[in-house]
């Protein structure tokens, strides 16, 4: 039991000092003001340009309206070859959002306002499973697997 504990706290100790912890401070992102109507979030600390406002919700006065839309996983991937210099994120690129300071969901909302507490598709296979892949639970912040026939949102990146 001591051993298993060492090494749970060793793999911690280590995501922290490889940065990889999930948490991200409210500073790390910037709003983009090149008259997209801010409509952009770049993270300084990956550097990746992400959508504000997840697929199917718009921006406008700070905040993200409409209702998101959700997609099983090939729509999502389908969605995302039609939006011009956009792409589904891996599982790791969009675990990077979760921030377990916030609750349902588990994501900055001053960044990313009014995202769903439900699953957000990646574009990362299940490599068990074929028929799954890894979505992002912003309820709570947790990385799962999903049937790819299953509905859930998605927030583009570049």
């Amino acid at each position: 039991m001591k051993q298993k504990r060492i090494v749970a706290i060793t793999a911690l100790l280590g995501l922290l000092a490889a940065g990889s912890c999930p948490a991200q401070s409210v500073y790390s992102y910037s709003a983009d003001a090149s008259g997209t109507a801010n409509a952009l979030v770049t993270d300084s600390k990956t550097g990746l340009t992400w959508q504000r406002c997840s697929a199917g919700q718009s921006f406008a006065a700070g905040t993200c309206s409409g209702t998101a839309n959700t997609y099983t996983h090939e729509e999502a991937l389908a969605y995302a070859k039609t939006q011009t210099g956009w792409r589904l994120p891996s599982v790791k690129e969009l675990s990077s959002l979760v921030d377990t300071g916030f609750i349902g969901p588990a994501i900055n909302s001053t960044a990313f306002p009014a995202t769903p507490s439900f699953f957000a598709w990646t574009s990362s296979p299940y490599a068990s499973d074929p028929t799954s892949a890894w979505v992002v639970l912003f309820a709570e912040g947790s990385v799962s697997t999903s049937n790819r026939s299953s509905p859930a949102h998605v927030r583009l990146v570049r």
